[in-house]
C-alpha cells in the first residue's frame, strides 16, 4: 500500500493588528509585521472627514476591516493591501 502526500499552499489574507491616522494618512500594522499607509483622500467619505474624525479609526472583524463609526465607513484590510482604492 502506498500513500501520496500532497501539500497545499495555504493562503492567509493579511489582517491588521492596529490602525492609526497621522494627518491625512491612514496606517495599518499587519500580523506579518508590515506597516502600510494610504492617503485618506483616496476614499470618498474619508476625503471629506476632518483629521479628528480620521483618528477615530478602529480595527474590526478580527483585523479584516477598518471602521469609522462616526462616518459610517468600513474598508477591508485585504482590499487596502491589494491597492483597491476608490478614486474620488
Amino acid at each position: 500500500m502506498s500513500f501520496i502526500s500532497v501539500e497545499k499552499d495555504v493562503v492567509v489574507e493579511p489582517a491588521a493588528i492596529r490602525s492609526w491616522a497621522e494627518g491625512r494618512t491612514i496606517f495599518i500594522e499587519l500580523t506579518d509585521g508590515r506597516i502600510i499607509g494610504f492617503p485618506a483622500d483616496r476614499f470618498k467619505i474619508l476625503k471629506n472627514a476632518t483629521d479628528e474624525q480620521l483618528k477615530k479609526v478602529t480595527v474590526r472583524l478580527n483585523g479584516y476591516a477598518l471602521r469609522w463609526e462616526e462616518l459610517d465607513e468600513d474598508i477591508t484590510v485585504p482590499g487596502i493591501v491589494a491597492g483597491k482604492f476608490q478614486l474620488p
